[in-house]
């Protein structure tokens, strides 16, 4: 008998485990694959070449978590890039972005004077917004919303917590003063709206709209993107706020940290031990039955796994509520992500900024391809009829640019994150058509960097029914489930059950499933194990 079990060893459920077990908790943690890590993972694609198959940078990653769990005690080391990123354009101009200010200014007055003069006062405004809201996306949400009892009985207890949640963010609120009006707008509004506002030149506009549509299957016009833009300020894992690193060794490397670090705590871990059934009787978790039979017994599981799994095809759904049954299966997980990484023979060498024997300051960041306002509408206008983007948006990073774990001397590992692919398409299926679409990803880059399609050696293509299929993400989705704003907050993963519990007792969700959501943060997990840990053993 466990305390409790824990479905997935991604990182928030690894995180989630390791603080069950500072406390004394008996936890196992199952996964179905073969390794720890969830998407945060380190694989070969080839013989010697390792790349973060899935997710592939860190900055939101708690730095609590990272003390608490001794994180780098246990092997995690990340390495800053510096400059963040690179736009090369086909007029033979580029855009190098980093921490440095001035150089900031000297990159965009190549491209506009006003828009040079702007921009720290834009960062300046993100970054006070982000230092405010990210406290409140380390707690549970309030459950705020004017829900009847035949919904959801919530105690007295409950009651005056989520007034006491409520508060907070209401003063979180207030503290943003004059920015309160604009800080409303990048919660809510659209990426497109608030960069044509603050800057003219298409050049830096593209740049920076690409953060605004990452994982998303929308266009940077719709509402809810700037909200996307502004995850790319939060976060310090990097060294300092908004910086994103790598992770030495790849992002297996932190997955690894984190068993480690569970393990030390007297953490079980399993690998190869796939979920068959949720099992439960008279409204209360009994334990869990695993592919082939076994059963195991644990007074609370907590899912890190998405609610399509979790509720829908893991439990008998006569142990829940059919209103809750309803709300689930509205859940939304539209994609149009796709990853390729390739293993290849030398660096790209950018015709605007030739140079390929040593990594230079072209190769250190996200390399941002197809990056003008027009490029990124009319890849979505292919997207939304069900086609995959005729030149897709491509974002490309080369970690072993400062990681020579990964590769053979001399040689690299390129990670591209791909939009847009649907993940239903109007004709055909992504097994007949991904070849094909990874050629048209490589050709963008050509464009840019000809000796590309020469050099590679090796290439991993993960379409969005790849990623359903490997990491068991529904339809694809990166985030468990579209951070759109009809599931954020109090109404993630459904509306009145945004505190990690379900109306199962003693069934929890650890995931970005959950509140706040995706990205390599462990907020789900830190924040799930507190809420498992007020209800007792």
């Amino acid at each position: 008998m466990y305390d409790c079990i824990i479905i997935g060893a991604g990182h928030n459920g690894l995180v989630c485990a390791n603080y069950l077990a500072k406390k004394g908790w008996k936890v196992l943690v199952l996964e179905k694959r073969h390794l720890v890590g969830g998407c945060c993972v380190t694989e070969e694609i080839a013989p010697g070449y390792k790349a973060s198959v899935a997710s592939y940078v860190v900055s939101l990653l708690l730095p609590e978590i990272v003390d608490e769990l001794e994180l780098k005690k246990h092997g995690y080391k990340t390495l800053p890039r510096n400059p963040s990123s690179f736009t090369p354009f086909e007029d033979g101009r580029y855009l190098l972005l980093g921490p440095d200010r001035q150089a900031n200014f000297d990159e965009i007055q190549k491209f506009s004077e006003k828009d040079a003069h702007a921009f720290a006062e834009y960062e300046d405004l993100l970054s006070r917004v982000a230092e405010r809201i990210e406290p409140i996306l380390n707690v549970r949400s309030p459950d705020i919303l004017p829900l009847t009892s035949s919904w959801r009985k919530r105690s007295l207890g409950k009651r005056l917590s989520d007034l006491k949640l409520g508060w907070s963010l209401h003063q979180a609120m207030k503290s943003l003063a004059d920015d309160l009006p604009e800080a409303l707008e990048l919660l809510t509004g659209n990426a497109k709206s608030i960069l044509d506002r603050w800057f003219e030149s298409d050049e830096l506009k593209g740049t920076l709209a690409t953060d605004a549509i990452i994982g998303t299957f929308q266009p940077y016009s719709a509402p809810g993107t700037a909200y996307v833009l502004l995850h790319h300020v939060m976060g310090s894992a990097g060294g300092a706020r908004g910086v994103w690193a790598y992770v030495e060794g790849g992002m297996g490397a932190l997955s690894e940290a984190m068993a480690a670090s569970a393990r030390e705590q007297g953490v079980e871990i399993r690998v190869n031990a796939a979920i068959e059934e949720i099992q439960a009787a008279n409204g209360r978790i009994m334990g869990v039955r695993l592919a082939g039979g076994e059963v195991i017994q644990a007074k609370r599981v907590a899912s890190s796994v998405d609610p399509h799994l979790t509720f829908e095809k893991f439990l008998d759904p006569v142990h829940l509520p059919q209103e809750f049954l309803r709300a689930v299966r509205r859940i939304d997980y539209s994609s149009a992500s796709l990853k390729i990484n390739l293993a290849v023979s030398e660096l790209p060498d950018f015709t605007c900024l030739p140079g390929n024997r040593e990594p230079g300051p072209q190769h250190r960041g996200t390399i941002h391809i197809g990056a003008t306002p027009e490029y990124l509408e009319r890849a979505y206008d292919d997207a939304k009829y069900g086609r995959p983007s005729q030149r897709p948006i491509v974002e490309m990073t080369i970690p072993t640019s400062v990681d020579k774990t990964l590769a053979p001397e001399g040689h690299h590992i390129l990670s591209l994150f791909v939009q847009y692919a649907p993940y239903q398409l109007a004709q055909g299926s992504w097994d007949d058509v991904k070849e094909e679409f990874a050629d048209r990803c490589i050709a963008e880059i050509a464009r840019f960097a000809p000796n590309v399609p020469a050099s590679i050696l090796h290439r991993q293509i993960l379409t969005p029914v790849d990623l359903e299929r490997t990491f068991g993400l529904t339809g694809g989705n990166i985030f468990q489930g579209s951070m759109c704003l009809n599931q954020l907050g109090a109404m993630r993963p459904v509306p009145g059950w945004s505190d990690y519990r379900t109306p199962l007792t003693g069934l929890y969700l650890c995931g970005s499933a959950a509140h706040p959501g995706g990205g390599v943060m462990g907020s789900c997990g830190r924040n799930a194990a507190l809420e498992i840990l007020k209800d007792g053993k």
